[in-house]
């Protein structure tokens, strides 16, 4: 079964268009995502939706929107201009999803950001009346340890019998013995 999910930013507006025969919209735009390790450069991906799908991806998703994609993917051949022919991978989205804002679609990339805290007043000319402060000790805790509980016997039925195969003891073979 071919199956993608996808966490992706949108850098091409998705674009409308409809078959010769008007009967299908058609929406392509273009992903962006992050790959495994922090080293690796964004990568692009052209994503195509169909239908009712098609039309809701061109209202309502735009450039710079976080979206997670579900969909298939297929390898396209194309032939370059140059005189040889290019494969390019397409996402054919089934589901699209907005993220929530804020939400990070490179996890691997970290970013230090000092966060501002807020002002602290400062009391002006404010009588305080010291609180005493009462000495207390917590109890000594034990450091004994103790041993876990051991199982109670299992009480064996009433018809068990042993078996009647008497346990095997292996002998040990003198070194002399055995054959090379």
């Amino acid at each position: 079964m071919n199956s993608c999910v996808l966490m992706a930013e949108i850098i091409q507006q998705p674009e409308l268009r409809y078959t010769a025969d008007n009967q299908l919209e058609i929406t392509q735009m273009l992903v962006q995502f992050w790959g495994a390790r922090d080293n690796d450069p964004p990568a692009n991906l052209k994503v195509v939706g169909f239908g009712k799908l098609a039309k809701e991806i061109q209202e309502n998703y735009h450039v710079g929107d976080r979206v997670i994609l579900v969909g298939r993917l297929s390898m396209n051949t194309i032939e370059r201009p140059e005189g040889f022919k290019e494969k390019r991978a397409e996402m054919t989205v089934q589901q699209i999803q907005h993220l929530g804002a804020g939400f990070d679609i490179n996890p691997m990339q970290t970013q230090t950001q000092s966060i501002p805290s807020a002002p602290v007043p400062t009391p002006q000319s404010q009588t305080v009346n010291p609180v005493p402060q009462v000495a207390t000790t917590a109890p000594a805790r034990s450091t004994v340890k103790t041993a876990p509980p051991q199982p109670e016997p299992v009480p064996q039925p009433s018809n068990y019998e042993p078996s009647t195969y008497p346990a095997m003891v292996e002998e040990e073979i003198p070194e002399d013995d055995i054959p090379f």
